[in-house]
């Protein structure tokens, strides 16, 4: 008997709970039928799951089918597209474009020597207009400059270049040879710079030794070396 009265219990408990969701109440067969029915812990449905039953919230869901209301082809309809493609196109191919849109008709078809006498009749017309040029600024300079006397200059043929050294060697018969000290200031630098070169000199007499300081004086080729020759013995070495 306590066994048909939990049945009971629970078969009622059941019916008011699919009353409460608003679903059929099943037959008291299918109750019946359930092996587990003994166990008094069947009462845990009784948990009072209406809360479930109000999730009627889930209504809401039918604003979530409307979002497909972001209107997606407004992506479609930009033309930057486009404008890309036109940039894409190389400069080569729109000039080539450009010039079959042109109505300016295309220059004759000219020989190499047609060519080249239009660069001679051009160089022809550019050298007469610089002597026009030249022409007037000619006439434009005063005329006191033309009638000023020129300046004579005496001709500095005849002075003979002199050198003032100390000999190095006189071994060789009639000749000597002079080491040429020099310094200066450089230009740029303002620094002094020294330097020497040797010349070969003739001595008629051989009268200069090797350590006097000498000056020489330019003169005719004597020998393939010999352009100098000793013109005074300055100081003597002791």
């Amino acid at each position: 008997m306590a066994d048909e009265e939990t049945v009971d219990e629970a078969t009622e408990t059941a019916e008011e709970t699919m009353e409460a969701e608003g679903s059929p109440v099943a037959p008291d067969e299918s109750v019946a039928d359930e092996p587990v029915a003994e166990d008094p812990v069947a009462e845990e449905p009784v948990a009072d799951e209406p809360v479930a039953a109000a999730e009627p919230v889930a209504a809401a869901e039918p604003v979530a089918a409307a979002e497909p209301v972001a209107e997606e082809p407004v992506a479609e309809a930009a033309p930057a597209p486009a404008a890309a493609v036109v940039e894409l196109v190389h400069p080569k191919e729109r000039r080539r474009r450009a010039r079959q849109r042109s109505t300016t008709p295309a220059a004759p078809v000219r020989t190499p020597e047609e060519r080249q006498a239009e660069r001679d009749a051009l160089r022809v017309k550019n050298a007469k207009a610089r002597a026009e040029r030249r022409r007037k600024v000619r006439a434009k300079r005063p005329a006191a400059t033309a009638t000023v006397a020129p300046t004579v200059v005496p001709d500095a043929a005849g002075r003979q270049k002199t050198r003032q050294g100390i000999v190095v060697s006189d071994k060789a018969a009639k000749t000597i040879t002079v080491r040429i000290d020099t310094s200066r200031r450089h230009r740029r630098y303002q620094k002094i710079v020294r330097s020497s070169k040797t010349l070969h000199a003739h001595d008629e007499n051989n009268d200069a030794h090797e350590g006097d300081l000498v000056l020489l004086i330019e003169t005719r080729p004597l020998s393939a070396t010999k352009r100098w020759r000793l013109a005074e013995v300055l100081e003597r070495v002791r």
